[in-house]
């Protein structure tokens, strides 16, 4: 004990349950950790009793060696926290001894524990009603994290909000739901507008039929619009546009494509992902165009739903899902002349289950193009892309990039212990959002993201204001119905799965994430981006919110790996992917197949234009084993598999379903098992 005596930094005193907590550190670790007892004598107050703990028992020890130790510490400090009485009596001892002890805040929690913790206003954290210092503070919330099973990005993110809020208590309610925004809010996305020379309508060289309309709507083009226009948009020029969401991307391509409609150039097609989507432009062209062009779409089947109008090929302006317009040309339709390819979205192309069929897609129909010697227009639009230079190298396509965010969005996170906590909180923020309205005079109002279409039916029957569910599983009419409410204001919010996140036009000024999964797969940071750049409108909103609501230690599937607090801080950090088209066996299988039955022996050079690599040696090889083709001519199981868009696989477990004589019912289930897997 001497030697550890000899080299005392500091001796520290706190009073606890009528005895002083003694601790003794040394090189900022504590070397004896006991408790003192103090007599009162005729010369002042004296040690009586010192205790020195020894793992879980206690060894008692001479008052005379607390007396030796207090001679060698450099220093000696009393707690702050101990009682004025307590102050006056250690420092009579003290004085006793010709010693001087100076009285310092410290952690009350270190000081039970016999630790020596300063604590200054700048590093105090505040705790049931007192301050301690950071390390107790984060070993509380430790615990805390511990039993709600936080992974280590959230953890991590609370750790940073403890330090800079200094409030153990607000934190701790931070787990459990609690909206307020100076603790929710991660970051602020600003508001930027980059210098652009904006294009006088009047100044633009269009057909006087479109020139009409677009000058009743501006007197100016957006920026990137302008920046697209001065870089040939209508001359012709092929175009990779990424900008933000609401920043008027499609009316690049209205512009061209219209313009070139009505010069006599060949039709329109403007291509998207999903048939919500294509069921809203259509509907878009057909009120706007419909009495200068004739507007149809073409969905993958023939039929609008909503009226049983047919598919017209020889239309001036086609609205079609990729699938629809690739079913045409697989199946060996006359789409006529086309002018302008307009694909939205064209991110989709990095995406694992339709990226290889838009990029055959793009290679098929640029050869459909090329046979008839068309000098057909291509525009390709998104907000996110993590590689614009390359893949506007890869797609031959003049990029034209423009970075302005309209108008601010804060993004914040909560977490809620289940699901219906979750809904708990929408509720709140719904009734917060539509109760409040933007200095342009409208009410605030929400899209919900969820991850099944059972879920949307869920929340939306539990929130107190007007909502609705949205989704791909309701007929178009009810769907139309949902837009038309919403765009009126009749409606609070809207539930909804991935139908919506590509583009479907709600002015929404707040977007929440029930789910950070869509179906058993976590989003993708593309995906993210595109769904909560839906909150906040420039003619509607002053600013865009987003919550993430995020359930600790949850997954959707086995397959997850993450869980959902992990994925929200890797979404929120995370940089904006390459959309980079990978090609697995089935995929160039598949995109081979196609190749072959439209083009027949020039499929490999389609392979060879495509933005992925297609091992097209090795397709070729599958489709002969499987009896797709004979030679390089596709077989009739070939041409099924080819125009329903099978996967060999499925195929496969159709075609022993048939075989076996088993129920229709039996073989979709069969394969629809196979996707779950």
């Amino acid at each position: 004990m001497s030697q550890q005596v000899a080299e005392v930094e500091t001796l520290f005193l706190h009073e606890r349950d009528g005895t002083y907590v003694v601790g003794v550190e040394r090189d900022g670790r504590r070397v004896l950790h006991g408790s003192l007892e103090v007599k009162q004598t005729d010369a002042g107050p004296r040690p009586a009793r010192l205790r020195v703990k020894a793992g879980d028992d206690e060894d008692l020890r001479s008052p005379d060696q607390f007396v030796d130790i207090a001679r060698r510490a450099r220093r000696i400090r009393i707690s702050e926290q101990t009682s004025r009485g307590g102050r006056d009596e250690l420092r009579a001892l003290l004085d006793g001894y010709q010693l001087e002890a100076k009285v310092v805040r410290t952690c009350r929690y270190c000081a039970n524990a016999g630790r020596y913790a300063p604590i200054t206003d700048e590093t105090a954290i505040r705790a049931d009603g007192e301050f301690i210092c950071p390390d107790c503070a984060m070993r509380e919330l430790e615990r805390e994290a511990e039993f709600r099973g936080l992974r280590s990005g959230a953890r991590k993110r609370l750790e940073e909000l403890l330090l800079e809020v200094g409030d153990l208590e607000r934190i701790k309610n931070l787990l459990s739901g609690n909206l307020d925004p100076d603790l929710t809010r991660f970051d602020t996305i600003s508001a930027t507008t980059d210098e652009v020379d904006l294009v006088d309508v009047e100044t633009l060289d269009l057909h006087p039929n479109l020139m009409r309309k677009v000058r009743d709507r501006f007197d100016t083009l957006l920026p990137v619009q302008s920046l697209a226009v001065d870089n040939g948009a209508l001359d012709g020029r092929d175009q990779l546009v990424v900008s933000a969401t609401a920043t008027g991307k499609t009316l690049i391509g209205e512009l061209a494509g219209v313009n070139r409609v009505l010069e006599g150039e060949g039709k329109m097609l403007f291509l998207v992902p999903l048939v919500a989507l294509a069921n809203q432009k259509h509907e878009s062209f057909q009120e706007r165009y419909g009495d200068i062009a004739n507007v149809s779409i073409r969905v993958g089947a023939s039929r609008i739903n909503d009226d049983g109008n047919r598919f017209d090929p020889n239309a001036d302006i086609i609205v079609g899902t990729y699938e629809g317009i690739d079913h045409a040309l697989r199946t060996g339709r006359d789409l006529g002349d086309i002018g302008t390819v307009v694909i939205d979205e064209v991110h989709t192309l990095g995406e694992d289950e339709r990226g290889h069929r838009l990029d055959g897609l793009i290679s098929r129909l640029k050869y459909y193009t090329e046979q008839r010697n068309q000098n057909s227009q291509w525009i390709y639009l998104s907000a996110t892309v993590g590689n614009p230079e390359e893949l506007s190298q890869q797609l031959e396509a003049t990029l034209i990039e423009f970075e302005e965010r309209p108008v601010p969005i804060e993004r914040h996170v909560t977490f809620a212990a289940d699901g219906r906590e979750k809904t708990e909180i929408e509720n709140k923020l719904v009734r917060r959002a539509f109760d409040s309205k933007s200095s342009k005079g409208y009410r605030g109002q929400t899209i919900i993201f969820t991850n099944s279409r059972r879920r949307c039916h869920e929340i939306s029957r539990q929130l107190e204001y007007s909502s609705a569910p949205y989704h791909a599983g309701l007929d178009y009419g009810r769907r139309k119905q949902v837009e038309r409410q919403f765009a009126d204001q009749d409606l609070a919010a809207v539930v909804t799965t991935a139908a919506l996140a590509a583009g479907v036009d709600f002015p929404a000024s707040q977007v929440v994430f029930d789910s950070l999964a869509m179906g058993i797969e976590w989003l993708t940071v593309q995906e993210f981006s595109q769904m909560l750049g839906r909150a906040g409108r420039p003619d509607y909103h002053d600013e865009g919110t987003v919550y993430l609501l995020v359930e600790p230690d949850c997954t959707y599937h086995s397959s997850q790996e993450e869980t959902e607090d992990e994925t929200a801080f890797r979404l929120l950090k995370g940089e904006m992917e390459p959309v980079v088209t990978r090609y697995e066996e089935s995929a160039a299988v598949e995109e081979t197949l196609a190749n072959l039955v439209v083009a027949g022996k020039r499929a490999k050079s389609l392979n060879d234009r495509m933005v992925g690599e297609v091992p097209t040696r090795h397709a070729l090889a599958k489709l002969i084993e499987f009896g797709f083709i004979d030679g390089l001519e596709p077989t009739p199981m070939g041409n099924v598999v080819c125009r329903h868009f099978l996967a060999p696989d499925e195929a496969f477990v159709m075609l022993d379903g048939i075989r076996q004589g088993r129920h229709p019912y039996e073989v979709v289930a069969d394969v629809e098992l196979m996707d779950e897997h």
